[in-house]
């Protein structure tokens, strides 16, 4: 299946490296070196200040409300985004660079936006920090289903052992999280909130009504619940086959359809949820990887301010 500009193709950097008894690809731009700054002015209704958004790709800068498409061969996407709604400019930034023991790395963080229209309305709106390989369709022209503005996923054919990383967390020492649309009043939930990282691996097919469908090749999910000081080489195993009776099996590490479904694009350039339709057999070969890290691991606009993710050196190990 072709996806709208090979752009996505994983291209693994010239080269190998060796650690921790695993050679490791390291995936383009997964060092966090470089960023792709843009300004967009917002809509003087909301305030009209000028902010500045980050992408993962080649370094460059442009000025103007421009929708972002991936630049340079970068596979990667971002939470960061331009949204056009009934004509109101709005953006959101919640991915940045940071230096974390003088190393540069993408830091993923929850945080509020707050908007005031007219200098009267005050809205607030929980966002969860994110990167992924795929992209965003901007400008986003709606609040509603943001999977259905995000294409999970890049053509990927290889049997990795780990996605390898360096990673922090900073955790909040609060057991709440908030609920906030902009729509309504804020609500306060139970349960502490998480940052995650997964890698998945599918073998996908679409039908000749151009719907997506998949089996499960490989799994790597996990979860943070706490504060982690800086780890360089984390490893994070992938999983082959049904792996519902295993002993670290976690209800999260399940099939992904129905709502939890994510969308890419079909032949036809429009965007469709990928139904995973069950598991692959232990030796499958895939057809596409899914990867993201996120400051949080429930629904949209929820989560707890504060809780930041920092990644950097993605790669698979073998």
């Amino acid at each position: 299946m072709k996806l709208k500009g090979l752009i996505l193709t994983l291209l693994a950097l010239g080269g190998t490296l060796q650690g921790a008894g695993l050679r490791l690809e390291p995936i383009k731009f997964g060092d966090m070196q470089n960023w792709y700054t843009r300004d967009i002015k917002e809509s003087a209704i909301i305030g009209g200040d000028t902010k500045r958004l980050y992408e993962i790709a080649p370094t460059g800068h442009t000025t103007g409300n421009k929708a972002y498409r991936n630049l340079g061969g970068s596979p990667w996407a971002t939470s960061n985004v331009y949204a056009k709604v009934s004509g109101v400019v709005k953006t959101s930034c919640a991915v940045t660079p940071a230096t974390v023991n003088g190393q540069k790395m993408a830091k993923v963080e929850a945080r509020m936006e707050h908007v005031k229209a007219l200098g009267i309305i005050n809205l607030d709106v929980m966002v969860a920090g994110t990167i992924f390989l795929g992209e965003i369709v901007e400008p986003i022209t709606s609040t509603k289903g943001p999977f259905g503005k995000m294409s999970m996923g890049m053509p990927y054919t290889k049997r990795p052992q780990a996605l390898v990383f360096d990673y922090k967390v900073d955790m909040p020492a609060v057991n709440t999280r908030i609920k906030s649309t902009g729509f309504g009043p804020k609500k306060t939930l139970q349960g502490r909130d998480q940052a995650e990282v997964y890698v998945l691996l599918q073998k996908r097919w679409e039908d000749e009504k151009g719907n997506l469908h998949a089996l499960r090749v490989g799994t790597g999910r996990e979860r943070y619940n706490k504060s982690i000081p800086y780890t360089k080489g984390h490893q994070l195993a992938i999983h082959y086959g049904d792996i519902t009776k295993q002993s670290f099996y976690k209800p999260y590490m399940g099939l992904l359809n129905g709502d939890k479904a994510y969308y890419a694009k079909n032949s036809k350039g429009k965007l469709v949820p990928v139904q995973e339709e069950g598991w692959a057999p232990a030796d499958a070969v895939p057809t596409h990887v899914l990867l993201m890290a996120s400051s949080s691991c429930g629904e949209p606009y929820v989560g707890t301010e504060g809780v930041t993710l920092y990644i950097d050196n993605v790669a698979f190990g073998f």
